[in-house]
């Protein structure tokens, strides 16, 4: 007997409701969807490899969302300046796998 079956024994006139559409991970994040796509894009700074991802219009608090979202998910260091996003090491790949997921369209520059 697994664990419904013991609730409906303690509880024969409940009716279970039905689960709600979950909100996409965009929705929960509070960020705006642009039309136009991202560019996600390799280069040296100082002598260590970073991933820019440019060409987003949203406000700073989405920036914000977005930049804590992606370190999070990656786990590395990272900020946002001058509209660009900034993550510390070359994960090209996870971050556009990332952005694709929240409904981005993504554009890979730099081999």
């Amino acid at each position: 007997m697994d664990l419904k079956d013991q609730l409906k024994d303690l509880f024969p006139d409940h009716q279970p409701q039905e689960d709600e559409k979950q909100p996409s991970k965009s929705d929960r994040l509070d960020i705006w969807l642009q039309k136009d796509p991202l560019i996600c894009e390799f280069s040296k700074r100082k002598g260590k490899p970073n991933t820019l991802i440019k060409g987003y219009n949203g406000a700073k608090k989405d920036f914000q969302h977005l930049t804590k979202y992606l370190k999070k998910e990656i786990g590395v260091g990272g900020s946002h300046k001058n509209e660009e996003i900034i993550i510390q090491g070359d994960y090209r790949d996870q971050i556009m796998k990332l952005l694709k997921e929240l409904g981005f369209t993504v554009k890979r520059v730099g081999g």
